[in-house]
Order: structure tokens, then C-alpha cells, then sequence
């Protein structure tokens, strides 16, 4: 697979509201059907080395920080959940209550457009981006304010509290697996909304950034981008720089939802209509992964990915309707489209059918029996990291 560069820099095009002074960010609406894509797709773009400036930083890098562990450092298999671990997978709405067990009912004002005053921030060279580091604790709703009310997991699927966000899913699949439990793809406003508060926070903890508190700052790993392609899952493990759901207990916003900016990127449904780049793809990315140089901040969006990209730290979490109300799967613009969302399964390479059988397979006998070769068996199953895999460490300061 060829080396490409990340559309105008590595979370560089995503709009949003992170440079000095008043910046204002603006969000969107519904918009026109995105294109098909094949079943079997690679990265369409491949991110560049972020390297470290001699700006400020959130947190103090570790000394062996900036270089690639040796292997006798990742050798040692993934712990498992604890048991104490709490099962957040949804099942249907207990009486009287909003929404499934394992989702949070989030209902207030969501603002299109706000506006946030930087006053301290440093320039990432590689990725042509203003990170700011401290706002004005003050957040003014200059857009329109619209009232939503939706349920959202709690956490990045499987949505289970001391479990790994799951990763390496295509826009499609993302899609399939919420819809085999009753849920959709979170929008992108719905995502922003859970993630600022009714207050429209920058960070869903307040107005610092702390890449503590939500994991971010991790150096730049160079990933062998043939074998991400291949799902190799010894350089998945190797790659792998997240934390487990839940184990970050000060990253949760004011609706009571965890780990939305930093540590694993998540992928969202397009609302956007604009003719340019950002109305593009039905494909959003919203929160930044765990490398340092980006924002990992609620309100910047990357739109210059199609549905076929898939990555090492990109993963999704679900939404849905409340109230018992029925789910619709498909995404504002499938809808627009008159999508079926047959042809949704067909790109994505499975059924809501075939996902429900793999969970339930995985519930029973703890794996679905994948060979280490079968990509889809493992997509299906959630079992495309390597047992090498290690979580990034805690005390970091």
C-alpha cells in the first residue's frame, strides 16, 4: 500500500475551534448520500510521524516515550476484564426508564455554532494545527440552539466498562454492529452535544486541557502500514497505545458519558450539506485518538475520510431513540438516498444477523474460533488485536 498524506495534515482540516482568540465553532446539518464503497478496503490515507515541537505540553512524556517498545516489552498477552468489570451491553429499556440498560439519556440544547477564546496554545509544525491549551471559562452560543433528546452508550463498543474500544471497523461495519443490537451510529451533533454539556465546554472536563485526565500526548509510533492493512495482529499489538473503557474516571462528560475525546478516535454519521469537503462522506471522525499534536477536544470534526477507512485507533459507539421508540439504522443521508439497508450489510461484508451470532458466540465460549488469517471472522468478532497488546500506562506525570 502506498504512502499517502492526511488530507492537509493529520487532524489539521477539522475546522474547529482551537486557535487563538475567539475562535468560533460551527457544526452541521443534513446532507446529500455518500458514496458506495467496495467491501474490501485499506486506509485511504495514511498519517504522517506528528513530531514533538518545544511547545507546552499537557503532560510530561515518558523518557522512552518517543521510540517503538522492543518486542520483550510487548510479549506478554492482554489482561483480561476484571471481573468486577460491569457488562455495559444494552438490552431492551427497563420499565420506566429512557433508554437500554448500558446507554445514557442525553436531552438539552444542542448550539450549531459556539464560541470559545484561547488564551494559551502552541503550533503543531507537523500538523499544520493550533492546539490550545487553556480557554477563557466561558462558552458562547452564537449559532442556533436545538433541543435533542437520544440515548448513547456509555462507552466505545462493546461498551463494557474495563473492556478496549474496539477498533479497526470500517464506516459500514461500525453501522451493521449498531444496528444488530437496535442502536445507529451517534450523528455528529449528538456526539458534540454528549461530549460539551449544557454548558458547551471545549473538553468535556472544562476549559484546560488535559491529556491526563482524557488520554492523549502519546508520541508518534511509525505504524507499518502494509501490515495494518493486513490486519497483522502483532503490529495491531504493537500499535496499540489506548486504556480500557471506563478506567478513566474524571473523562466523562456532564451527561454521564465516558472516554469521548482522546484515546481511541470514534467515528461518527455526517449531518453536513455544505458542497465542499465536509459534506463529502457519510464518514466523520470526531474526538482524536491518543497521539500528541492533536486537539482532543469535543467540537473539531475530520471529514476528508471516506466510509472505506479503517485505522488502529478509529472506533465507534452507538446511539439510539428513546422512549422505546423504534431505531432507525441508516444513517440522515442512507435516508435522503432511500438507502435499503441490505446494501448497507452488503459493504460492509455482513449482516445484523451474522453480528448477533458472533456476540453471542463470543458471550458463550469467550471467542468466535477465528483462524489468525480470517480477517472477517475476527472483524466480526472483535478479535483483530494481537494478544501482545499492552495498555498504556497510567501514571505518566
Amino acid at each position: 500500500m502506498l504512502r499517502s498524506r492526511w488530507i492537509a495534515g493529520f487532524y489539521s482540516v477539522a475546522l474547529a475551534g482551537a486557535a487563538c482568540g475567539a475562535a468560533r465553532t460551527p457544526s452541521a446539518a443534513a446532507a446529500q448520500p455518500g458514496a458506495d464503497k467496495s467491501p474490501v478496503r485499506g486506509p485511504s490515507e495514511v498519517a504522517e510521524p506528528v513530531h514533538l515541537s518545544s511547545a507546552r505540553r499537557s503532560i510530561r512524556p515518558r523518557a522512552d516515550a518517543g521510540t517503538v517498545p522492543p518486542e520483550s516489552k510487548t510479549s506478554t498477552p492482554a489482561a483480561s476484564p476484571t471481573p468486577s468489570a460491569k457488562q455495559e451491553s444494552p438490552s431492551p429499556a427497563r420499565e420506566g426508564a429512557a433508554c437500554p440498560e448500558g446507554m445514557q439519556l442525553v436531552e438539552g440544547d444542542y448550539c450549531t455554532e459556539v464560541k470559545h477564546k484561547c488564551l494559551e496554545s502552541w503550533y503543531d509544525k507537523s500538523n499544520k494545527k493550533t492546539v490550545c491549551e487553556k480557554f477563557e471559562a466561558k462558552s458562547e452560543c452564537v449559532g442556533q440552539r436545538k433541543h435533542k433528546r437520544f440515548c448513547i452508550d456509555r462507552y466505545e463498543w462493546p461498551n463494557r466498562s474495563g473492556e478496549r474500544p474496539e477498533v479497526m471497523n470500517r464506516f459500514h461495519q461500525a453501522e451493521v454492529k449498531c444496528a444488530a443490537l437496535g442502536k445507529r451510529l451517534c450523528t455528529e451533533s449528538e456526539w458534540t452535544m454528549t461530549c460539551e454539556g449544557p454548558k458547551f465546554k471545549p473538553f468535556p472536563y472544562g476549559y484546560v486541557r488535559d491529556t491526563n485526565i482524557c488520554h492523549g500526548d502519546v508520541m508518534w509510533d511509525s505504524p507499518d502500514m502494509k501490515k495494518v492493512a493486513l490486519r497483522d495482529p502483532a503490529e495491531l499489538a504493537r500499535l496499540w497505545k489506548g486504556v480500557r473503557s471506563g478506567s478513566q474516571p474524571q473523562c466523562v462528560s456532564d451527561y454521564g458519558v465516558y472516554d469521548m475525546p482522546g484515546n481511541a478516535d470514534e467515528v461518527v454519521a455526517s449531518e453536513t450539506t455544505s458542497s465542499d469537503f465536509r459534506g463529502k462522506f457519510d464518514s466523520v471522525h470526531t474526538g482524536g485518538p491518543w497521539y500528541k499534536g492533536v486537539r482532543n477536544q469535543c467540537r473539531p470534526k475530520i471529514y476528508t475520510h471516506d466510509e472505506g477507512f479503517y485505522y488502529y485507533f478509529l472506533s465507534f459507539r452507538c446511539c439510539a431513540e428513546p422512549d422505546h421508540q423504534q431505531t432507525e439504522p441508516r444513517t440522515p443521508k442512507q435516508r435522503a438516498a432511500n438507502w435499503k439497508f441490505e446494501k448497507v450489510e452488503q459493504i460492509a461484508g455482513f449482516s445484523r444477523e451474522q453480528v448477533q451470532k458472533a456476540l453471542k458466540t463470543k458471550a458463550e465460549k469467550g471467542n468466535c474460533a477465528c483462524s489468525k488469517g480470517d480477517i472477517r471472522c475476527n472483524t466480526l468478532c472483535g478479535t483483530l488485536l494481537g494478544p501482545q497488546a499492552k495498555d498504556y500506562p497510567k501514571n505518566r506525570r
